[in-house]
């Protein structure tokens, strides 16, 4: 199967034209994986990689697992591969190519601003996206699931929780974020991509935000202040000294704005013990808690 950089301009117009088949996501049970073109992005194309248990059936729980800033998609599928059949769940692994998506612009911050620093359309954004190949698994009968669930690791943690603090979670049951190397706190004085400041959001937005059942999850071992990849520029040193203290800075700050916005915080924080920056291991961890929240969080429609 080829991957998604080497599609021709005639797959990337079919696809364009709607002809993506999510069926093949659910081909057989373990790995599968599809080219895909999201219907705003023609010229973006992904890859979409499954980890599909055995006994999946359209009443299967639907997660998106968001890989790092290395792209790798493939290695988030493969950690979760040996998860799937326990959590009877379905996992949909996008992969962001640094080629179709350059940069922590397209990725971390969903392409939520153009190049002069204004606000895109919000179906402009790449925090859409989940969205949509959601929707199309509905459309094309894949899945029955009115919700579906998100798990993001270091950059995708970073994605998954931009995407919900902007809005884009009607259909999103449960979501865990993990090892993040940045946080956007959920305050309107700091700008984006820190804060939630400077894109149009109101106190009544960050109200929604911290109502929605967010897990937080840390590595207690990630704490190594010197690795290439982690933020080290004043803004996100500000945040902390390792990825560890962020994650409670991030949490401690969302408890400190229930007073001032008269709400209450339904985020949680779960240290993960002796585990460092490691994806494989985090999946571990969060795979029986995303389970256990989407087999309890609806009635199946059908």
């Amino acid at each position: 199967m080829r991957a998604a950089h080497d599609l021709c301009c005639c797959d990337i117009l079919c696809q364009y034209l709607g002809m993506n088949d999510l069926h093949e996501l659910v081909a057989h049970s373990g790995a599968n994986e599809i080219a895909y073109v999201d219907p705003q992005f023609p010229l973006r194309p992904l890859t979409l990689r499954t980890a599909r248990p055995h006994q999946f059936t359209p009443d299967t729980p639907v997660v998106f697992v968001h890989h790092g800033r290395g792209r790798n998609g493939d290695d988030y599928r493969n950690y979760w591969l040996p998860l799937v059949d326990k959590a009877d769940i379905l996992v949909i692994a996008p992969e962001f190519s640094d080629v179709s998506f350059p940069g922590s612009r397209w990725y971390n911050h969903g392409n939520l601003l153009d190049d002069a620093g204004l606000p895109n359309p919000s179906e402009a954004s790449t925090y859409a996206i989940d969205e949509r190949i959601f929707a199309e698994l509905r459309a094309q009968g894949v899945t029955r699931r009115r919700r579906y669930g998100l798990f993001g690791h270091s950059a995708g943690s970073q994605f998954v929780h931009r995407m919900l603090a902007l809005g884009y979670r009607a259909r999103v049951a449960t979501a865990v974020a993990a090892n993040a190397g940045t946080y956007s706190m959920p305050e309107l004085d700091t700008r984006f991509p820190f804060g939630l400041g400077g894109i149009g959001l109101t106190n009544d937005d960050v109200r929604q935000f911290l109502q929605f059942r967010l897990t937080v999850m840390a590595g207690t071992h990630d704490i190594d202040a010197t690795a290439e990849h982690f933020p080290k520029d004043p803004a996100s040193m500000r945040q902390g000294g390792t990825r560890l203290e962020r994650a409670h800075r991030f949490i401690a700050n969302a408890r400190a704005m229930e007073g001032r916005l008269g709400t209450h915080c339904n985020w949680t924080i779960i240290d993960v013990p002796g585990v460092a920056h490691e994806g494989d291991k985090m999946s571990a961890a969060a795979a029986p808690i995303v389970a256990a929240a989407l087999h309890a969080s609806e009635v199946i429609a059908v």
